[in-house]
């Protein structure tokens, strides 16, 4: 055999034999993969052995790497961070850092994350990725107001800046289909006219909410998880994940500076309802491939552990149908949650029961989930909430709207006894399967203690195990940190202490300190070969709407909504004769959410007198009905505080004939 063909054969075996090693670093990782399914609750020990395995795998490729590109002695554009050493006896109680294979770039065109909600609150998700001249949007929700925006509808992202650069936005991407992520896009496709991208059931929902604002389709796009969208010199890749609503996905958008992965709401449940796990492969294969920026719901940062499967909720319910007895069951849930409604379903059905359902969202949802096939119920099942004073109490479930004690929810109307079809008695079975979302926690409890005084059992989360969430606890957010292994790390969607709480997670796995930023709503982030840092600023904030006016409602509106709310009002108006200066008629003293006025007619009568006595004086001495108004204003509101200490918005309406 000639020399030649000998080097030729061991070529081929060095290249087989490095082929093979390819193979086996691929089985070990989803070897890997597989035992973080079969074993979701490992022991601390083992869960950092895990980690330290997967450290070192990551280590050994790279060398791996280093050592073909010495031997073809190719230059490459791209650079990987030298091999991390093994750990000393010294370092055993130190995190072993995350190692990224995740690439610097050499472009001097800096990507940008600008986020306009979701940091720093529960809810009103938005974000903005920028690059060059192309912007691509993820999410648009709404938030619900608090206590101190009386009588405002809800509150969405400040837009200003997306209008500014409308021309250099290409697309809005859809994590899934729960208000606080769409909520706001009426509003926004109202200022920009641009495509949305989202699966199937999300776009079913956000189709609803157009039509209710008269906007029609606009440029919709269903797409599946693995579907890959361009957007100008964006790539967004569309991943599976678990979340409590169906369809739901993480966003990996590769952009020339490097990989971002956005993961949504999402939780790792190896059980669920419908669709399949979260796509575990895939995130540790962008691991491989490198990601610059990993973006992580930080929702349940607090609480340690796993978050339960919905699986578990099904058998809750199973044991509450047969505590129920005859008792007619009212379950009242979110009204996108359509697992937990399919599992009510399910437990209708085999415990030969009728199912209605109240409440306008809850009527819509499951209407479009059932026209989509996302729930599927047993034929006759399902009845109208006209005929289901036909069967007896032990063959109705009712599922309604107000798990969070809403004010003109289906179940609080009932609890007031309010609601014209249905009337509590001590034979109504309640179950609220659901959690208070923070600041409800008053309003739930008043509804239950209505419920309670009507005379209904009612069953609530911390009894029975009838609502889990749908957010990721701390286990599982180092399982995706641990997968994706990005270079920079950003929590959000949360307050700032569930921000915080992630940080630490995410410290507590190796991301190094200066590779982690905690941002707040407005933040210019920019991401390059210098690092990671915030640049600037945006316009951001909270607009409120209000009926049909977006915006109009500011803080001095709201300022004046809660003093007329503490104090009331007074209004004070006078007719004068404009030549004689004369009082005519008047002056006559209206109030409103101040005192009682039938039980208080001597303190009336008492602002009545000093009105027309500042009245007389000041006609005889001004011409500037502005300046007696004021006057008036001004000693109405003393009088009455030396009375009362208390200071009511005073109206004066002075008219001249």
């Amino acid at each position: 055999m000639s020399t030649t063909e000998e080097k030729k054969i061991k070529s081929s075996r060095k290249s087989r034999s490095k082929s093979e090693a390819s193979v086996t670093r691929d089985s070990a990782l989803d070897a890997a993969i597989a035992a973080a399914i079969s074993a979701p609750k490992p022991p601390k020990k083992a869960a950092q052995s895990q980690k330290s395995r997967g450290v070192q795998t990551s280590r050994k490729s790279q060398k791996s790497q280093s050592s073909k590109k010495s031997k073809s002695q190719k230059t490459e554009s791209r650079e990987t961070k030298p091999a991390q050493t093994q750990p000393t006896a010294q370092q055993v109680n130190k995190p072993v850092p995350i190692v990224s294979n995740a690439v610097a770039t050499n472009s001097k065109t800096p990507l940008k994350i600008i986020p306009l909600g979701g940091l720093g609150e529960i809810g009103e998700n938005m974000t903005l990725v920028e690059y060059g001249n192309d912007i691509v949007i993820i999410d648009c929700g709404m938030t619900f107001p608090d206590s101190e925006m009386p009588g405002v509808d809800m509150v969405i992202p400040d837009f200003t800046y997306v209008e500014k650069n409308a021309d250099r936005v290409r697309g809005v991407l859809v994590t899934h289909g729960h208000e606080d992520h769409i909520g706001g896009i009426p509003y926004l496709l109202k200022k920009i006219n641009v495509p949305v991208y989202a699966t199937r059931l999300t776009i079913g929902l956000i189709e609803n909410k157009l039509k209710e604002h008269n906007l029609g389709k606009s440029m919709l796009h269903v797409v599946t998880p693995s579907d890959k969208v361009q957007l100008g010199v964006f790539t967004a890749e569309f991943i599976k994940v678990n979340h409590s609503i169906p369809d739901a996905v993480a966003i990996a958008l590769h952009t020339p500076a490097g990989t971002v992965v956005h993961m949504g709401d999402f939780k790792v449940d190896y059980t669920p309802i419908e669709g399949g796990i979260i796509d575990l492969p895939r995130f540790a294969r962008l691991g491989d491939e490198g990601v610059l920026a990993l973006m992580s719901d930080s929702t349940n940062s607090e609480r340690r552990g796993f978050t339960p499967s919905e699986r578990t909720v099904g058998e809750s319910f199973e044991k509450l149908f047969n505590k129920a007895g005859d008792k007619r069951i009212i379950i009242a849930t979110f009204s996108s949650n359509i697992h937990r409604v399919q599992q009510i379903i399910n437990c209708a059905a085999k415990h030969n029961r009728k199912v209605a359902v109240f409440g306008r969202s809850m009527i819509n949802v499951i209407g479009l989930a059932t026209e989509l096939g996302y729930l599927k119920a047993p034929a006759g099942v399902m009845i109208d909430i006209a005929d289901m004073h036909n069967y007896s109490d032990g063959e109705i479930v009712l599922i309604t709207t107000g798990s969070q004690g809403e004010p003109m929810s289906a179940l609080t109307r009932m609890a007031t006894n309010d609601h014209r079809q249905v009337s509590i008695t001590s034979n109504d079975f309640i179950i609220i399967s659901a959690r208070p979302i923070p600041g409800n926690e008053k309003f739930v409890g008043r509804v239950v203690n209505q419920l309670l005084k009507l005379g209904a059992e009612v069953v609530y989360e911390e009894m029975y195990e009838v609502h889990v969430s749908g957010h990721a606890c701390q286990e599982e957010q180092k399982l995706i940190i641990s997968l994706v292994r990005p270079k920079y790390f950003i929590p959000v969607h949360g307050e700032y202490k569930h921000l915080t709480r992630h940080a630490e997670t995410a410290r507590e796995i190796g991301i190094p300190d200066k590779n982690i930023l905690i941002a707040d709503v407005g933040n210019v982030i920019e991401l390059s070969k210098n690092g990671m840092k915030v640049t600037g600023s945006v316009l951001a904030g909270k607009v409120m709407v209000d009926g049909l006016g977006v915006g109009d409602v500011g803080a001095a509106v709201l300022k004046d909504r809660k003093r007329l709310a503490e104090d009331g009002v007074i209004s004070v108006s006078a007719t004068i004769d404009k030549i004689d200066r004369k009082l005519l008629s008047g002056p006559e003293i209206v109030s409103k959410g101040f005192v009682y006025e039938k039980t208080n007619d001597e303190l009336f009568a008492e602002v009545k007198k000093k009105a027309h006595q500042v009245l007389q004086q000041e006609l005889s001495t001004r011409h500037d009905y502005t300046a007696i108004k004021n006057k008036v204003r001004d000693e109405i509101s003393d009088f009455v505080f030396s009375k009362t200490k208390r200071r009511p918005t005073i109206i004066v309406t002075v008219l001249d004939i």
